[in-house]
């Protein structure tokens, strides 16, 4: 039986500023790949962190059932916050520690529930490190932020 990684990444041209997410599913078996799917999207304002979330997200909720999947991403706020400091942000009613709302509550509510429908186990590993699996997954959000570079946002 494959088993399934996602690779995630999260990118934005100033931050905030314009923002794409790439995500990378591999379905292997030993070393080989059998099966290989890629996912992007972008947003005219936004963070790198929302972008790293959106990408963890829409690898999630691309899977059809229930899967056991391997994430790895290369955000520690990613992984530091679904696998450590979700639980006591929803005990402290979404605070933080320092009692400040939690940033990106919504992105982190909807990672929970991507997650809870399948066995995750969360890897981090170093960006920009020559990782093959983690570079395509950095291309795929920038490709996914092109549309949006260059726009000139309305404020108002």
């Amino acid at each position: 039986m494959p088993v399934l990684f996602a690779y995630t990444d999260g990118a934005c041209s100033g931050n905030p500023g314009p923002g794409g997410w790439g995500a990378l599913l591999l379905a292997k078996e030993g070393e080989e790949v059998v099966r290989e799917r890629e996912l992007s999207g972008g947003e005219a304002l936004t963070t790198n962190n929302r972008m790293e979330l959106l990408a963890a997200i829409n690898a999630l909720e691309a899977l059809e059932r229930p899967s056991v999947i391997i994430v790895v991403t290369d955000s520690a706020y990613v992984k530091g916050g679904i696998t450590e400091w979700l639980v006591n942000w929803k005990r402290r009613g979404w605070r933080t520690a320092s009692n400040e709302p939690v940033k990106n509550e919504d992105l982190w509510r909807r990672l929970e529930a991507a997650a809870s429908r399948h066995t995750v186990t969360w890897r981090w590993i170093k960006g920009h490190a020559g990782h093959a699996e983690n570079e395509r997954a950095d291309a795929l959000a920038r490709a996914g932020m092109a549309p949006f570079k260059g726009k000139l946002i309305a404020r108002s």
